[in-house]
């Protein structure tokens, strides 16, 4: 099995579709790096890789927006194809096993939800609401 992981930004918001009644959600992952080129200046490249996730669980989907910061796992798929001016092209994509959302625009720096094909949990699913708080509040160790 081979298997990838990648950081970086969504460009785009997700689209969820149907395809033969099996849900999948489909986002860009943008991925740049920088780095110094033999003469010492500063340059940068990004990488951008079509993800497919096939999931039941869509709830994510909301969160999927441009410009969030996730980090995907799954199996790659590289493509070579040739453009419509004969010029040879490229293209990588993920089969996605798993996505995690770790931030972005806008974001207060909450905990974000990470789902996978077996389980989904939200980071902040363990952490009660005051309402559900029942234990004395008299009871402080200090």
């Amino acid at each position: 099995m081979i298997k990838m992981q990648v950081i970086g930004n969504l460009g785009k918001d997700c689209v969820v579709n149907t395809v033969n009644g099996k849900n999948v959600i489909n986002f860009t992952v943008a991925h740049t790096e920088k780095y110094k080129d033999s003469q010492g200046n500063m340059q940068e490249k990004t990488t951008w890789v079509d993800c497919a996730y096939w999931t039941d669980r869509t709830a994510i989907a909301q969160y999927l927006t441009k410009g969030k910061q996730v980090y995907a796992e799954g199996q790659p798929e590289a493509r070579s194809f040739q453009r419509n001016d004969g010029t040879p092209g490229a293209s990588l994509s993920l089969r996605v096993r798993e996505v995690q959302l770790l931030g972005g625009r806008g974001d207060s720096g909450a905990g974000a939800p990470s789902y996978s094909g077996n389980t989904a949990a939200a980071s902040s699913a363990s952490i009660p609401s005051a309402n559900d708080i029942t234990e004395p509040i008299d009871d402080l160790p200090f």
